[in-house]
């Protein structure tokens, strides 16, 4: 082969080489983000309804000893921020105690964000009194009309006003009546509870997760710095506290689900840690916070209560 022809077969090579490189880097679409994480590592931003932080960071610290290549930032707050970082995209992974609504799943999907979601846990709201509080049952009634500022003097304590708590009393409870004068807004679950131990005229709501004593491995009981409050169940005519199996049997009133809402489309650390909580290792750390675990079986044994 003579040199010149070489030289052209060389040159046709090269042009094809080129061509092959330009029509792959045209091909790629520059606004699909670049995949840097993975179920097991990465970096995941997620927003948690704050009545949910003592079994959330139980979960996590699980989690990240289990895989040192992740790394979950969470932020503690009322659920109504906690959905606003979803809908906003500053957060992938919320827990929250409700699903979107239809008017915050359009607005989701019209801003590029897909939302799945999974019920985790059945949860319970818990009524704290003082430990000198002689009336320690209610009936729906009369939560209504106490809350609504129609009985006695009682200050009835929330952790703040956009809450999930308070959201869920004044739905299922409330009904469209307006709230008392009597309410007290204590900015955290911790500082309702500080409040009704100083207080004995204050009547407190919380998640249940801050009134467990889950130290105590071999028996089920509440935190003794308070009184916890048993309500009516309309069809049986009992009175319920909010114990494991009365919510998983459904005799305790105010129960409410642990939902987990994510957006990702690919198998990325939101769906790792989702899974997480989804499965045995999760569940079983919400099932000994007194939650009732959804995703797994659970046998409900008949048994004596620690009260002391």
């Amino acid at each position: 082969m003579s040199k010149i022809a070489m030289m052209w077969r060389y040159k046709n090579i090269s042009a094809l080489v080129l061509s092959a490189v330009l029509w792959g880097s045209c091909g790629q679409d520059s606004s699909v983000p670049k995949v840097t994480d993975s179920p097991t590592s990465g970096v995941l931003n997620m927003s948690v309804d704050e009545t949910y932080q003592p079994v959330m960071e139980e979960e996590v610290k699980v989690f990240a000893s289990s895989y040192p290549e992740a790394t979950i930032n969470v932020r503690y707050v009322p659920e109504a921020d906690a959905i606003q970082d979803f809908m906003a995209g500053k957060s992938k992974l919320i827990i929250v105690s409700r699903e979107l609504t239809e008017k915050e799943s359009e607005f989701c999907l019209s801003n590029k964000i897909v939302p799945s979601s999974l019920v985790l846990a059945k949860d319970a709201v818990a009524i704290v009194l003082h430990k000198s509080a002689k009336d320690t049952t209610f009936t729906k009634s009369q939560l209504q009309k106490m809350i609504a500022g129609e009985l006695g003097e009682q200050t009835i304590v929330f952790d703040n006003a956009g809450s999930s708590t308070l959201k869920f009393i004044t739905d299922s409870i409330m009904k469209g009546k307006a709230l008392g004068k009597n309410i007290f807004a204590a900015k955290s679950n911790e500082a309702v509870i500080a409040y009704v131990k100083k207080n004995p005229n204050a009547v407190g709501f919380v998640g249940l997760s801050f009134v467990s004593d889950t130290m105590d491995s071999t028996s089920e009981r509440f935190n003794t710095a308070i009184k916890v409050a048993g309500v009516l169940n309309d069809s049986t005519l009992e009175y319920y506290q909010p114990y494991q199996a009365d919510i998983a049997l459904k005799l305790y009133p105010l129960v409410r689900k642990m939902t987990y809402i994510k957006n990702e489309t690919y198998q990325g650390i939101a769906s790792g840690f989702s899974n997480f909580l989804a499965y045995d290792k999760g569940q079983l750390i919400l099932g000994k916070a007194r939650l009732v675990p959804m995703r797994m079986s659970i046998v409900v044994r008949d048994a004596a209560v620690n009260t002391d």
